[in-house]
């Protein structure tokens, strides 16, 4: 694990955790990764520190080889925040269309009018939605954390890929615990 500071103001990004995903056959020990996830955002609250929420509603309109896994509309409830995140009201919440939280949602103009330099990412899916956030942060110039214990992926071969090659060239990776460690040293 490269995991070395967090800045004083770095955010947390929950990427997916909503009931229409976390139920997908194939999420590995997504207890354990939702657990995880709630106590990274707990610790960040505590610290107030932001905390941004993201739900996927849909995927991007161009065309692909592979056909979508969903079709027509969604099922009632499918874009809802899991009850184990415990949104609150000063959480930021992001609905998005393509893999990354990024595109089209104002969430760059949004961390960096309230300072943030930093963000820690986590949820799923570690090779799509995980992956296309953590890109995107960092090409728009923040510092990237990923807590590679509090993410998961379908396919356990996309997961290891984003971890083994791609999370190192795009910022630190560490442990949920660790991060929170690094925090609560920040604030001691």
């Amino acid at each position: 694990m490269a995991l070395t500071t967090l800045d004083p103001n770095t955010a947390l990004i929950i990427v997916d955790l909503q009931k229409g995903i976390v139920t997908l056959p194939g999420l590995v020990e997504i207890t354990d990764i939702v657990g995880r996830a709630a106590a990274l955002a707990n610790a960040f609250r505590e610290r107030d520190l932001p905390v941004v929420l993201v739900n996927v509603a849909g995927g991007a309109p161009g065309r692909t080889e592979q056909a979508p896994r969903q079709t027509g509309p969604r099922p009632e409830g499918w874009t809802d925040l899991i009850p184990e995140l415990d949104q609150q009201p000063s959480d930021i919440l992001v609905t998005k269309w393509t893999w990354g939280a990024f595109t089209n949602t104002g969430l760059e103009a949004e961390l960096k009018a309230r300072g943030v330099t930093q963000v820690v990412i986590a949820g799923v899916a570690t090779g799509t939605g995980v992956e296309a956030t953590a890109r995107q942060a960092y090409e728009a110039g923040f510092n990237v954390t990923l807590a590679i214990d509090a993410m998961a992926d379908v396919r356990p071969e996309a997961h290891d890929y984003s971890i083994k090659y791609v999370f190192p060239r795009l910022g630190e990776t560490g442990t949920g615990q660790a991060i929170i460690d690094l925090l609560s040293m920040a604030k001691a």
